[in-house]
């Protein structure tokens, strides 16, 4: 059994949003900083798979024109459609605690989840998730899609690290320490 470990990398606003009801991000560019990447560069050399939903997965694709991580790793996209593979991804339809469970079985480097909030709530109801690393972005939106969804199984979480940055974006980065 190897040591990979999944880790969850996501944003949200200082009241729980991870998007607006209309999946706008626009909101996120407020603290974008020339040379500031927030840690995403260190994080991504721990690892060689990326986990994302599908509607994640169709913005990215509409904001960049392709998927950035697919370059350099292994990515899921997982979604509930039959669709081919493309280079380095994979649609994935199955059950997501049998594929998570087999990618933590393979020697390698650490596994990224970078949301959405359907594919988050999965891995919490199955406690699949290892480490949380949440941005909150300073500003309120008020109403939108919720990071975390109601629902989900009690889990304690221990903060190992937290970093405040020029742009008033804090990052807190949890462990999860509750047994099965």
């Amino acid at each position: 059994m190897s040591d990979r470990k999944l880790i969850l990398y996501v944003s949200m606003s200082l009241d729980g949003y991870l998007a607006t009801d209309d999946d706008d991000l626009t909101w996120l560019e407020t603290v974008e900083r020339a040379g500031e990447d927030y840690g995403y560069a260190e994080l991504m050399d721990t690892v060689d798979t990326y986990i994302v939903g599908r509607k994640t997965y169709e913005k990215i694709l509409d904001i960049a024109g392709a998927l950035p991580q697919a370059e350099k790793m292994e990515c899921y996209v997982i979604t509930r459609q039959e669709l081919l593979p493309e280079k380095n991804v994979i649609f994935y339809n199955d059950d997501i605690e049998h594929l998570v469970e087999e990618l933590k079985k393979e020697e390698g480097k650490n596994i990224v989840c970078d949301g959405g909030a359907d594919l988050i709530k999965v891995m919490m109801e199955k406690r699949l998730i290892d480490e949380f690393i949440i941005s909150i972005i300073p500003l309120v939106l008020g109403e939108g899609k919720r990071l975390f969804k109601g629902g989900v199984p009690y889990q304690d979480l221990a903060l190992i690290d937290s970093k405040s940055f020029d742009s008033g974006l804090v990052q807190l980065h949890y462990v999860r320490v509750d047994s099965k």
